[in-house]
């Protein structure tokens, strides 16, 4: 069974007859699940299973519950879901690529996918597809609740099934689109019927164009295509070929302007001296060539010089309309050349990874009004002359600010708040959510005893069969984490651990831990700080860039890379940019792994054992 295909339009259809969707960059695809199995197909009607298999292992999770429903058949988006409105299409054809089982698994784990569900084609074997859409949506709807899914998009939710939200507000929807960098939207009408014969204007779809200036190289003649760059580190960056888009007459003029001024370079392909700029739209970036890009107008009055990969990657990235940037070349860390604008990219590719572990927290935050060194101040008090899409929480007499949202994540980072400091709990209880263990050693010097000290206590913890986490402070040292159940354990609690697991590493090692408070008295020993854990204290939050000449980022680490040739310089915002979209979030499964946590039983054996002494 093959897709319905929808078509293009420039301007989103109004009326009470439609509805409004997310456009989701992936892989469009049909899932049939009866009794003999489940099979995931392409709009080419090919096989995904292989490709896709923590989808299908999803599927395994909730076969228990879906059997009343099958056979049943979905249709739906395959994505990788960067917030709740936007997929990187680049890892989704990157594992459609794949070929080797392990490879896959391998991906499937760094880079999880997700299957958005927007329509019901079958319901216990008997096809709904000939029913008007708003009664395939309503049946849908019922049968997510029913399966204890999630009924609206969740980028971070433990499931990887999810159905899509539906609006009736197609400007409300379309905000979010602009502000989450989405890839569109789709318009669908309330009555239509499902039809997979040909495109159809019951489904229309409107795309968020993003619009990059290149500069034109190169003209090949016998097929007719232009090829634009942009400059990076001083050489050109060929970053897109196009001829959609232009009139007959633009591309007679260009072409004719080329052949005349260009030199041949082989065969029909002729290049030309950086002159002429264009610009380009296009619906995303894969790190080499700009995807559905298509001419959108020459601009002549434009310095091909200025056609910088900085450049690219802000027209690719804009920033919402409602977060106002001032003095985006200011610089921020003048010794690695980083500007303010280089600082909010950063913030913009790191939001998947920050917001969920900032969202819901008062945050403190060390603000550098003049770049990195330089003069810094804390502020846990949000300023008067916040915006109001700035959420806070009062607590203490002391109104903090909460950062769940891109805007606000951008707004301060436009500030210069560039360390983001949280508490161990989030506003809607007054217990931990996590352990954390923070090692500091005298000195970056002695970085390996943080490295000696994590490896013994994971030993530890493997023992008492709890899940650990770890990251570089992003200064001299590393941190451990343990997540816990939701509202479960008191700080007292979770102080007989932290006690227990730091007095036990210093008793096997005196000579290189100690739990001594006062510098004088440590000598040369790293720290075990397990008194800082406790309410109304912080944590650098993971992700957050550190106020250090490196540029230095406190970043969350495999357990693989805790060895002799770990070093926290090999950190800072431009690695660790480049890091989240090889090797993905450590961090992602930090709140599933929490809720399974069986902490209670090692209270129980400590307690044991404290009873005994």
């Amino acid at each position: 069974m093959k897709p319905m295909l929808m078509m293009d339009a420039n301007e989103i259809p109004v009326g009470n007859e439609w509805n409004y969707e997310t456009k989701y960059d992936g892989f469009r695809a049909i899932l049939q699940w009866n009794k003999e199995g489940i099979q995931l197909f392409s709009r080419n009607e090919k096989v995904l299973n292989d490709m896709f298999p923590e989808i299908i292992e999803e599927c395994r999770r909730i076969e228990h519950l879906i059997k009343p429903f099958l056979p049943i058949i979905f249709d739906g988006e395959l994505v990788c879901l960067q917030n709740d409105f936007r997929s990187e299409f680049s890892i989704v054809q990157t594992r459609g690529r794949m070929r080797k089982k392990e490879v896959i698994e391998q991906h499937s784990k760094s880079f999880p996918c997700q299957y958005i569900v927007f329509d019901l084609l079958s319901f216990k074997g008997k096809e709904v597809t000939a029913k008007k859409l708003e009664t395939r949506k309503a049946q849908l709807k019922k049968c997510f609740e029913q399966l204890g899914l999630p009924v609206n998009v969740q980028y971070r939710h433990g499931s990887l099934i999810q159905l899509i939200e539906t609006f009736t507000d197609e400007k409300a929807l379309w905000n979010q689109i602009l502000l989450y960098n989405g890839e569109g939207i789709v318009a669908k009408k309330n009555k239509g019927i499902w039809s997979n014969e040909k495109r159809t204007n019951q489904w229309v779809k409107v795309k968020n164009w993003r619009f990059v200036t290149a500069i034109i190289t190169k003209y090949e003649q016998v097929n007719g295509f232009f090829t634009g760059a942009v400059y990076k580190e001083g050489q050109l960056f060929e970053i897109v070929t196009f001829k959609h888009g232009m009139s007959d007459e633009e591309m007679k003029t260009l072409s004719e302007l080329i052949l005349v001024n260009g030199q041949n370079i082989g065969e029909s392909v002729y290049e030309i001296t950086p002159s002429i700029c264009a610009s380009i739209k296009c619906i995303s970036f894969d790190g080499k060539h700009l995807r559905e890009a298509r001419f959108h107008s020459f601009q002549f009055q434009m310095d091909p010089e200025e056609c910088q990969w900085r450049q690219l990657l802000r027209q690719l990235n804009p920033i919402p309309e409602k977060v106002q940037i001032t003095h985006p070349d200011k610089p921020v860390w003048p010794k690695q050349g980083l500007e303010k604008d280089d600082y909010l990219l950063y913030l913009q590719t790191a939001a998947p990874f920050m917001l969920p572990l900032l969202e819901e927290r008062h945050l403190t935050l060390i603000r550098y009004p003049h770049g990195v060194p330089g003069e810094k101040f804390y502020q846990k008090s949000v300023p008067d002359y916040a915006p109001d899409f700035v959420k806070t929480s009062r607590d203490e007499d002391i109104d903090y600010i909460i950062c769940s949202d891109i805007s606000t994540l951008l707004w301060l980072g436009n500030q210069l708040a560039i360390e983001y400091h949280i508490p161990f709990q989030t506003i809607d209880t007054n217990r931990p959510t996590e352990i954390v263990f923070d090692l500091d050693p005298p000195s970056v010097e002695e970085f390996s005893l943080s490295v000696e000290a994590a490896l013994r206590l994971k030993v530890i913890f493997d023992q008492f069969q709890l899940t650990s986490f770890v990251k570089t402070s992003g200064g001299k040292g590393l941190q451990l984490y343990i997540p816990l159940p939701f509202n479960i354990f008191t700080y007292e609690e979770t102080r007989l651990f932290t006690k227990f697991v730091s007095d036990f590493l210093c008793d096997q090692e005196p000579q290189w831990f100690t739990t001594e408070r006062l510098k004088k008295n440590r000598g040369n020993k790293l720290y075990l700080d397990y008194v800082q854990h406790h309410e109304g204290k912080t944590i650098v939050a993971p992700y957050s860039p550190r106020g250090t000449e490196l540029a230095t980022v406190a970043t969350p680490l495999n357990w693989e890379e805790v060895g002799t040739t770990l070093r926290p310089e090999q950190f800072t915002i431009n690695s660790v940019t480049e890091r989240m979209k090889t090797i993905g979030d450590p961090f992602r499964e930090f709140r599933k792994v929490g809720e399974a946590q069986p902490f209670a039983v090692v209270l129980e054996q400590l307690r044991g054992l404290l009873d005994e002494k």
